[in-house]
C-alpha cells in the first residue's frame, strides 16, 4: 500500500494529464487555409491569365483590344502632332511628344475601366502597363514610321490634306498590323487578356 499522500499526488497527476489530453482533443487545428480577401487586397490584384491558344482567340476579340489601344494612341498622336506643329518643333521632337502622349492616353483609357472595377490607382496602373505596353509600342512604331516615310507629311501644316491624310493612313496601318500581335498575346494569356476581368466595357 502506498501512503495516502502519494496516492493523492498520483491521482492529481492523472487528472492533469486527462485534462491536458481533453483540451488538445477539442482544440481546433492550426488554420493554414488562405485568409478571406480584405478590402485592401483590391489594391493589389493578381495580374495573370491563362493561355488559351491562337485558334481559341477570335479576330473580333483581338480587333477590339487593338481598337481600344488605337483610341488612346490616336488621341495622343494627334495631340502631339498638333502641338509640335503649332510650336514649330523639330520633327524628332514632335514624334517623341506624340509617342509620350500616346502612351499616356492609352494607359489612361485602360486605367479608367479598371478603376471603375474598384481597384486602387497603383494596382490599376500595373494592370494597364501589363495590358497595353507592347500593343502601344508596336502601334507607335508603325504609325510614326509611316508618317516619317510620307514625303512632306511632317512639314505640312494643320490645314493640309497631306498632314491629316498621312496621319489617318498611319493609324489604319498600325491597326491592321497590330491586331495579329494582340491576338497572339491574348492567346498566350498576355496583353489585354489580363484586363478582361476588370475592363469589360472595352
Amino acid at each position: 500500500m502506498f501512503p495516502k499522500e502519494a496516492q493523492m499526488d498520483h491521482s492529481h497527476t492523472d487528472h492533469r494529464h486527462e485534462a491536458r489530453h481533453a483540451s488538445e482533443a477539442i482544440s481546433p487545428p492550426p488554420d493554414h487555409s488562405p485568409r478571406s480577401a480584405s478590402a485592401g487586397e483590391h489594391d493589389h490584384p493578381a495580374i495573370e491569365s491563362t493561355a488559351v491558344g491562337w485558334s481559341s482567340v477570335a479576330w473580333s476579340t483581338a480587333a477590339q483590344a487593338t481598337l481600344h489601344c488605337l483610341t488612346g494612341c490616336a488621341i495622343g498622336e494627334v495631340l502631339g502632332m498638333v502641338i509640335g506643329t503649332v510650336l514649330g518643333l523639330h520633327n524628332a521632337a514632335t514624334v517623341v511628344l506624340s509617342i509620350v502622349l500616346a502612351f499616356v492616353f492609352g494607359y489612361g483609357l485602360t486605367m479608367r475601366g479598371v478603376l471603375r472595377a474598384g481597384v486602387g490607382w497603383r494596382a490599376a496602373l500595373k494592370v494597364a502597363l501589363a495590358a497595353d505596353t507592347v500593343s502601344i509600342a508596336v502601334m507607335e512604331l508603325l504609325d510614326n514610321a509611316v508618317i516619317v516615310a510620307v514625303p512632306g507629311a511632317m512639314d505640312a501644316g494643320l490645314t493640309s490634306v497631306l498632314f491629316w491624310g498621312s496621319l489617318a493612313f498611319s493609324l489604319v496601318v498600325a491597326f491592321v498590323l497590330t491586331t495579329p500581335v494582340n491576338r497572339w498575346m491574348i492567346s498566350r494569356g498576355r496583353g489585354h487578356a489580363v484586363v478582361h476581368q476588370y475592363h469589360h466595357g472595352h
